[in-house]
């Protein structure tokens, strides 16, 4: 949706539902297709002279009058000068007079490509100003301008009496008339299309015929247009701030630049003021949104180690990003989001993060390298954790280099890598490593895929002040170096063969890992601490998710893929479980599938039927007694217009409950929409927390407390939508308080969006 200006006295609210119609003129009554481009003048006609005097023009009969110095063209007339031209059936020049009179399936074309119709056109011989009956301009950028009478001056201002505007259909699929979602008629309109702008006098908005407000002063864009002007409104009401109305404000600085400011007026709390300020360059882009109040921030109530405070304080957010691609191969991009306090996100309704993560980064990318330096600075706003412990990473430097014709024809990767991470009340890391890793793919005559793997790794740290850490992720004070290598071979074999009239392949897989043992537990974990056995770490190298960790010892993985395609229906599953082949202690926990010799069983089963079901399974199952330690199903059935996404996630790994990463907990997730007519649909989500205390002993939810739910009703149609949603949240955090919302949203195609 587009910009609205709206001058002296009046408003664009709810209220525009209410007031009485203008009279309005016919919307429908001219074909909406363009004209064809002009003729050329008959083949044996003399070439007429180059000047902005010349009219060109083509027809089937023409009749020239001496006496009146009079021409007249019948038959497919088509006139052209410079940009303007003319389509009529006939057409009367007075040459001495000027006076072009034209009648019969008429349309002028201006220079930006509206198209006005017409019963009679009068007009000069510039084909640029005159007067037309009964007018229809249809605007290149979409929508329709009819009114009783109307005149285009020289310039091409097109002014129009007794008119009515609207970008919405006017015809139904079938070609019949329709009254369109809505329209504004005016007793005086003026379109300017040099601006790409419509002004109105004494106007009203008609929404589903029904009359709306009188807006006494009133302009708006066409089309793509731009232009300074009030978007649409936002109205809600929620249990802390009341009834909100926000009525943002845009300033178009060009066709790349633009600000929006939107004040927030609430009925239970002071205002609140958002800016958004967004540019386009040649190499890159940036946009920051700022938001700043002043309110109680009774979440300090229940902070650590905040000062317990009720009064009125400035409260804000910002949140930026921006992307620059210096050249093809380097771009900078970063990203900033920080807030005043804990809760001042959740309580205004703008995001649910628990951490808000800034960051900037340089990179570097071609065919065979990589480099990037970036920088990280986490803020948590979870309200008992403390921020002097979350960590600053500056800077992070990864370079990759990539040989293909390595050793024996196999390819080989490089990388080195630095981190340093300090923080303000705790713990503080350095470390460096370089790494080459050796990769050869054969395959056999047999039609095995065989691949080779040897990786070597040196690394360096340096830490201090670990007693703020758990002593699971600490490590020792001081440097600290530490040696890797890995030899692997990792060997599938697919067999493929028709089923069903489809095809479907079977392909075990065998990987053999050797490592020798570490130290892994002088050095600290700052990466690696959310390990967890599943499909898709079941044969990497390493299972760990970052580097800090590695896991030393030698193993057997093995299992199987399955792949079904049938037209229609395609399965694809996995499932598999490793062994490790040594009887040396493992760094890894009970409870991540992986400490003991044999490990968990692991799987993954999708399937697709069409467009219409698509459901994937993720699972893992305890190596003793089957038990399930991971069941998670994620749904969806239906088709664009009716819906139902189902999601289900329960993590019983009876892992120890001071791992503060890998905390168990069960949730289910349902969502879906509903269309119950062809503009009309109803939609809702609800989240459900199913954890319990034998699950997570730190958990306070009950075995079945819901989160948030959400229920609302949406017409949606080419140049109209509206709905109305209803939300509620069950928990308090801080001044973010449980209870419900509502929101409405009303937005009109090309006026406010």
């Amino acid at each position: 949706m587009l910009r609205c200006n709206l001058l002296a006295g009046c408003g664009l609210s709810l209220a525009l539902l209410m007031a009485a119609p203008l009279a309005a003129q016919d919307l429908q009554t001219r074909p909406a297709p363009l004209p064809v481009a002009p003729e050329v003048a008959p083949a044996d006609a003399a070439p007429a002279a180059a000047g902005e005097d010349q009219i060109r023009f083509s027809s089937n009969t023409l009749e020239y009058d001496t006496d009146s110095d009079t021409v007249t063209v019948t038959g497919e007339v088509r006139m052209q000068r410079e940009d303007e031209r003319l389509r009529a059936d006939k057409v009367v020049w007075n040459r001495k007079t000027g006076r072009v009179v034209a009648s019969g399936n008429i349309a002028v074309i201006n220079p930006q490509g509206d198209v006005a119709y017409g019963n009679t056109i009068e007009l000069t011989d510039t084909l640029k100003d005159g007067v037309v009956d009964n007018m229809l301009v249809v605007l290149s950028k979409g929508g329709r301008l009819a009114a009783e009478r109307g005149t285009r001056q020289d310039d091409g201002t097109v002014n129009l009496t007794h008119a009515a505007y609207t970008p919405c259909a006017v015809t139904t699929g079938a070609g019949c008339p329709k009254e369109p979602t809505w329209k504004i008629t005016a007793v005086r309109v003026t379109y300017r299309p040099e601006r790409g702008r419509v002004y109105y006098d004494h106007a009203q908005i008609n929404l589903f015929g029904l009359p709306t407000i009188p807006l006494p002063r009133f302009s708006h864009p066409v089309g793509g247009s731009g232009g300074n002007g009030l978007l649409s409104p936002d109205i809600r009401y929620d249990r802390v701030n009341g009834i909100e109305a926000a009525v943002p404000y845009y300033f178009g600085f060009g066709p790349n630049r633009y600000l929006t400011v939107t004040p927030h007026v609430f009925s239970g709390s002071l205002p609140m003021v958002q800016a958004e300020y967004a540019a386009l360059g040649d190499t890159g882009a940036f946009r920051l949104t700022g938001y700043a109040t002043v309110s109680r921030r009774s979440d300090d109530l229940t902070s650590t180690g905040t000062t317990l405070s009720t009064e009125e304080a400035f409260r804000g957010y910002l949140d930026g990003i921006t992307r620059y691609q210096v050249d093809p191969n380097w771009s900078i991009s970063g990203s900033l989001r920080i807030a005043t306090d804990r809760t001042f996100l959740r309580r205004y309704d703008i995001s649910r993060d628990d951490r808000l993560r800034s960051n900037l980064s340089v990179e570097r990318i071609d065919a065979d390298s990589y480099f990037s330096l970036n920088g990280w600075f986490v803020q948590t706003l979870r309200l008992n954790d403390r921020q002097g412990l979350q960590p600053i990473a500056l800077p992070e430097i990864d370079y990759r280099r990539r040989f293909d014709e390595g050793l024996l024809g196999g390819r080989v990767t490089a990388q080195i890598n630095s981190l340093a991470i300090t923080r303000w009340d705790g713990q503080d890391t350095q470390r460096a490593f370089a790494s080459l890793r050796w990769d050869l793919r054969k395959l056999t005559t047999l039609g095995q895929e065989v691949t080779f793997t040897a990786f070597a790794r040196g690394d360096l740290y340096n830490t201090d002040d670990t007693l703020t850490s758990p002593i699971v992720y600490r490590g020792r004070e001081g440097f600290r170096g530490r040696a890797i290598g890995a030899l692997a071979v990792d060997m599938r074999w697919p067999f493929v063969g028709s089923f069903l009239g489809g095809a479907q392949r079977v392909t075990p897989r065998l990987q053999i890992v050797a490592s020798p043992r570490l130290s892994n537990t002088a050095v600290p974990n700052e990466d690696s601490r959310a390990v967890d056995l599943e499909d898709s770490n079941l044969f990497s190298l390493n299972r760990f998710p970052g580097y800090d960790r590695f896991e030393d010892s030698s193993r057997a993985t093995y299992g199987l893929e399955y792949a079904l395609d049938l037209p229609g229906l395609t399965v694809n599953a996995t499932v598999g479980q490793s062994y490790r082949l040594d009887e040396r202690p493992t760094i890894l926990y009970e409870g991540t599938g992986l400490s003991d010799r044999f490990s968990d069983i692991v799987g993954r089963t999708e399937l697709r039927f069409r467009d219409f079901v698509s459901i994937t399974h993720r699972y893992r199952l305890d190596k003793n007694d089957l038990a399930v330690r991971r069941n998670e199903v994620d749904a969806t059935i239906g088709s664009r217009g009716t819906y139902v996404l189902l999601g289900y996630l329960r993590l019983d790994r009876n892992i120890y409950p001071t791992i503060e990463d890998l905390q168990d907990r069960e949730e289910a997730r349902v969502a879906g929409r509903v269309q119950f007519a062809r503009f009309w649909s109803a939609f809702g989500s609800m989240v459900i927390d199913l954890t319990n205390k034998a699950e997570d002993p730190f958990s306070v939810a009950d075995g079945f407390d819901p989160v948030r739910h959400r229920l609302g009703v949406q017409y949606e149609d080419d140049c109209l939508k509206a709905g109305l949603t209803w939300r509620r949240d069950y928990n308090n955090t801080g001044d973010a308080r449980r209870g419900n919302s509502f929101l409405l949203t009303l937005a009109f195609t090309n006026l406010g969006r």
